[in-house]
């Protein structure tokens, strides 16, 4: 294995110390956990579950991760479903395939993009039943939960987002986000020294959106003000931290 040069040293420290820091602020983890990982393929979920199995190599919290990739059937896209194979044996991380469909014309009045999403969620739901996960990670970003904020405010005139942790009572099943204080920046980042572009998955509803546009409004904020993210962090402390408070 090549040695990590200076800068992927100081990116894999930064990647790591915000992964911490928003495990213990908002109360992710606990003695016991077994934690199923949504595995897609792409920088974010790749970085989360290198961090997760080297989280889990730890005395305490003491936690087991099993990873999770669904393939869509009604969806015409192609996964390396190989590499991400390979991926999780060299972490020591166990590896399953689970499939999942949606019918659009069912339910017309519902974006395929949200169909999508939710028949993929409820996929992983099921299995992290079958393996007697307690937990379900996401990808989810600093950069993702603040975008949703922006788009919820703006086009819904709510004032909510992803949590980094949400209780699912529905399907006994806690939902964390452990990249929730991650920048993307870092994860593009991360991408490159890792050289992740074996993963082939392209979607073919993937374009113009209104998430597209939100990222390039967070820019413009930044370059007003290169705290513009921190502010808009902070401003939603009290939705953030909701099922966070309870999880103590």
């Amino acid at each position: 294995m090549p040695t990590p040069t200076s800068d992927e040293q100081r990116n894999w420290h930064r990647l790591t110390r915000h992964f911490n820091k928003g495990c213990v602020d908002y109360h992710l983890l606990a003695d016991g956990d077994r934690i199923l990982i949504g595995l897609s393929g792409g920088k974010d979920s790749m970085a989360l579950l290198r961090l997760m199995a080297e989280r889990a190599r730890i005395f305490r919290p003491r936690i087991e991760v099993v990873a999770v990739h669904v393939v869509m059937s009604s969806v015409d896209y192609s996964s390396d479903l190989d590499h991400l194979a390979r991926y999780a044996a060299a972490l020591g991380v166990p590896f399953h395939v689970a499939h999942a469909t949606f019918d659009a014309a069912r339910e017309p009045d519902k974006s395929r993009c949200f169909l999508c999403s939710w028949h993929r969620r409820k996929a992983m739901f099921e299995l992290a039943r079958q393996l007697g996960c307690n937990k379900l990670a996401l990808g989810h970003h600093m950069d993702d939960i603040i975008e949703t904020m922006l788009m919820n405010l703006t086009f819904e005139g709510n004032f909510t987002t992803m949590r980094p942790l949400l209780r699912m009572k529905k399907f006994d099943l806690t939902v964390i986000r452990p990249l929730c204080l991650v920048h993307e920046a870092d994860l593009k980042e991360f991408a490159v020294h890792a050289q992740l572009p074996g993963q082939i998955k392209k979607c073919p509803f993937d374009g113009h959106t209104n998430r597209s546009e939100m990222k390039a409004v967070l820019h413009q904020l930044e370059a007003l003000n290169p705290e513009a993210r921190y502010s808009l962090w902070h401003s939603m402390a009290p939705i953030l931290k909701d099922d966070a408070a309870a999880a103590r």
